[in-house]
């Protein structure tokens, strides 16, 4: 027997559309590169996203084709997602960061039929064009100089295209890794796993996004599917501010101007945001959320932001999760822990959200599940609807239907649920049998004022295996030790486990998604000979 209610294949256009006719006059602001703040809105929105449908179907692009962006946070690159899609083509957020045999292989790996760019990214652009063979048509944001510009592009079109229809399963947006190790691997993301996706992150627990919301995603649109951020706003009719530079002056000015209530970016864009606010003795924007993921946020940080009154809500995800798996939501108890227990569980990774599971399993073979006991680290696994089972262009599955996925992360669970990251797999350090977190250093050290970013590695020890070296960038003009730092340490992270040597650099290497490169690190202290 079949249930008797209206069977509405669940896609993301559905969302634009729900934005342009609840909440039609709600606007989206772009501050650009060049000074100009430009100013549209829902109803706009999906007028120039079925432009183009149009200028697509005018190009004989088809549903199941891929579009790619190359691009940076702004109203024209929010049109592109909802056009792309809803002409059933598939939207590739290319991330200009990767280094140049990335891009060539990810978007060859895609075949890439139009990429939609920035004019900052005209020398990426010209470097690789050559290399780009699938690529038929070049348009350009904010700019015709070398390619038809965005607006011209779809200025002939009438607006009045239909979506094109499909099964929710159909795929809808492709984000790739930032590929560590060997080539990045491709997430397709389905219409059905977004539109779900958004339906849960928006709640009270988890983003708390409503029509009076006013959003800022300083997390660029090519990392992570932007966190949901784009699919969500339009599900609330919430007005959206997005930057085309991440200068902490203009963010700033943006959140007081704008009213924004949300931001979401990672724990760099909080540090740049502190630094500001010191050095121009400016007080917090009046913001109400701080989203912070990509990293772990440390309890500083989270300190800093609740007693300036902003809810501080950290996130765990990854791109094969959509992103978001958990989040800090306050428990039922919240109202009678203390300020130091609430900064504490904020600085968590928190709890899983309704449709996305997470458990621990043995970092040997990962055959056996680990006890929620809040003490016992083991390999982080994750399942849920909006979870990758198989990357794109591989015909076996990464996991099969309703089967665990391997994130990589080692962890913790507290009996209450409570997830605390502890590791990477590949980067937790073995010392004498015992495990040492490289994440619980480099939280300890950071907490340091005069400490603005820290690595922690293990390098080789002949008694003990390995030993932990950290690698610190210290505020300009401080006057910091390592051993002063190791002291300061020494109350937060257990003896034995304290870095050997501290080295001191003014910058550490970051990854195409601005994660600090272990892998990198680990190359260049190859060879480092401990202190006798």
């Amino acid at each position: 027997m079949l249930g008797t209610m209206q069977d509405w294949e669940l896609r993301v256009s559905a969302l634009v559309d729900h934005a342009a006719r609840e909440h039609p006059t709600r606007e989206i602001v772009t501050h650009w590169a060049d000074g100009r703040r430009t100013r549209t809105n829902w109803r706009d929105v999906r007028r120039d996203a079925r432009k183009v449908v149009q200028a697509l179907r005018r190009l004989d692009i088809y549903p199941g084709d891929r579009v790619a962006t190359l691009a940076m946070n702004h109203g024209h690159h929010l049109v592109s997602w909802f056009g792309i899609t809803g002409a059933a083509c598939v939207l590739h957020t290319v991330n200009p960061r990767l280094f140049e045999d990335q891009l060539e292989y990810i978007v060859n790996h895609a075949r890439d039929r139009v990429l939609l760019y920035d004019a900052a990214f005209q020398p990426i652009v010209d470097r690789m064009k050559s290399r780009w063979p699938t690529i038929e048509h070049y348009i350009c944001f904010d700019s015709g100089d070398c390619a038809p510009a965005f607006e011209d592009w779809i200025a002939a079109e009438k607006g009045d295209a239909v979506w094109s229809p499909g099964d929710e399963r159909q795929p809808c947006m492709l984000c790739y890794t930032s590929g560590t190790t060997g080539h990045p691997k491709a997430v397709l993301y389905t219409h059905r796993s977004n539109v779900l996706h958004t339906l849960v992150t928006m709640a009270p627990s988890c983003l708390g996004l409503e029509a009076r919301s006013c959003v800022l995603p300083v997390v660029p649109m090519f990392h992570a599917n932007n966190w949901g951020l784009p699919w969500s706003s339009a599900a609330t009719g919430a007005k959206m501010v997005y930057s085309q530079v991440n200068d902490p002056a203009v963010l700033c000015d943006l959140m007081n101007a704008e009213g924004v209530t949300h931001v979401g970016g990672v724990p760099t864009v909080w540090f740049s945001l502190f630094q500001h606010l010191d050095e121009t003795g400016a007080e917090m924007p009046p913001i109400e959320v701080a989203l912070s993921g990509g990293s772990a946020v440390p309890a500083s940080v989270v300190e800093r932001l609740m007693r300036s009154g902003v809810r501080a809500m950290q996130a765990w995800g990854m791109t094969e999760t959509s992103p978001i798996a958990t989040v800090t939501w306050e428990p039922p108890e919240w109202a009678d822990m203390s300020f130091e227990e609430q900064v504490a569980y904020k600085s968590t990774q928190g709890r899983g959200i309704c449709g996305s599971e997470v458990r621990i399993v043995s970092l040997d073979d990962h055959a056996r599940e680990l006890p929620r006991d809040g003490t016992t680290s083991g390999a982080l696994q994750v399942r849920g609807p909006w979870t990758v089972r198989r990357y794109f262009g591989e015909t076996d599955d990464a996991v099969g239907a309703g089967q665990w996925f391997d994130t990589g992360d080692v962890a913790t669970l507290s009996p209450e649920g409570v997830l605390r990251l502890t590791d990477r797999t590949k980067d937790v350090i073995k010392s004498g049998g015992e495990w040492i977190s490289s994440v619980e250093l480099e939280n300890a050290a950071v907490g340091h004022s005069d400490v603005l970013e820290a690595a922690a590695i293990g390098v080789s020890h002949p008694r003990w295996g390995e030993r932990p070296i950290l690698i610190v960038v210290k505020r300009p003009g401080a006057d910091l030790s390592g051993e002063q730092l190791r002291e300061f340490m020494a109350s937060r992270v257990a003896k034995w486990s304290l870095p050997d040597a501290v080295e001191f650099v003014t910058a550490i290497p970051h990854t195409g998604t601005g994660k600090i490169s272990k892998k990198d690190l680990r190359v260049q202290y190859g060879d480092y000979k401990l202190p006798e």
